[in-house]
């Protein structure tokens, strides 16, 4: 691989304070101890850099104040032979550091604060984590044929339940409800009474409604004139017949003096 095509070196977390230990021999194949390592005189103290170059973390052993490396742990899996925490404590790891001529060697390595060594370890999960995800997706990218397939056919036995009553029930609600056609001035018009039924039976005792209160009535499609929009006015009070103007002068009653002012009115006329 070209120089110019090398992953670049992320920096996944930096802690200010780290002791390291030398470690005994081990009596038997139990877990590391960190009460074994004489806590209170370690061999350095300094600062760690955890950092990422493609798939490999590296743990970076480095002086507080020029930068200086102290010592380098390669770490290509976790957990793993390159990172082990120890039995006896959450703030102390055994690391196997490794040289420039591949001389390995396994160190142990506390950290002052409970926090930082919690965040180191999180750190060292969330890398790894990422480099199976990033496996997988490149896995699937060579062969897309072999990824999972949705199956949505029915399998063996299986049934599918439906409420076909409640189902027609909603239908009938949300079908009986119709669009009435719109009259003059945006008015709603009632539906016409049914087939082969007088238009006389809404009303009781055989009345009718007064055709001087009924409004005239729009078919669809009939364009608006005055005679539609005018309310027609009550009709005329039926007067009395007409009589004679001459009167019956031979069949009237009354006194005498009324049948002479008659026969004056004759005269003078």
């Amino acid at each position: 691989m070209a120089a110019s095509e090398e992953p670049y070196e992320a920096v996944l977390c930096v802690k200010p304070a780290v002791h390291v230990y030398r470690l005994p021999p081990r009596a038997s194949n139990r877990g590391y101890r960190a009460a074994e390592w004489q806590l209170e005189r370690p061999a350095w103290s300094g600062r760690l850099r955890l950092t990422a170059r493609g798939s490999t973390a590296f743990i970076r052993l480095e002086d507080r104040a020029s930068g200086e490396l102290f010592a380098q742990a390669p770490v290509e899996q976790f957990p793993g032979i390159a990172v082990e925490s120890v039995t006896d404590s959450s703030r102390y790891f055994v690391i196997r550091i490794e040289d420039e001529n591949g001389r390995r060697a396994f160190i142990g390595v506390g950290f002052v604060d409970r926090g930082d060594a919690f965040d180191f370890n999180i750190a060292l999960q969330d890398h790894f984590k990422w480099v199976k995800q990033q496996s997988e997706l490149a896995k699937q990218a060579e062969n897309p044929d072999q990824g999972p397939k949705l199956d949505l056919s029915f399998k063996e036995g299986q049934t599918i339940k439906l409420n076909i009553a409640n189902m027609k029930k909603k239908e009938g609600a949300t079908g009986n409800t119709r669009p009435r056609p719109a009259g003059p001035g945006g008015l709603s018009l009632l539906p016409p009474p049914p087939g082969g039924k007088s238009s006389s039976a809404a009303f009781p005792s055989g009345e009718q409604p007064s055709s001087s209160l009924s409004a005239p009535v729009q078919l669809p499609g009939t364009p608006i004139t005055d005679s539609l929009l005018s309310w027609p006015q009550p009709a005329a009070a039926p007067t009395a017949p007409a009589t004679d103007a001459w009167g019956d002068f031979t069949k009237a009653s009354g006194s005498a003096s009324n049948q002479t002012q008659a026969n004056a009115g004759w005269v003078q006329f």
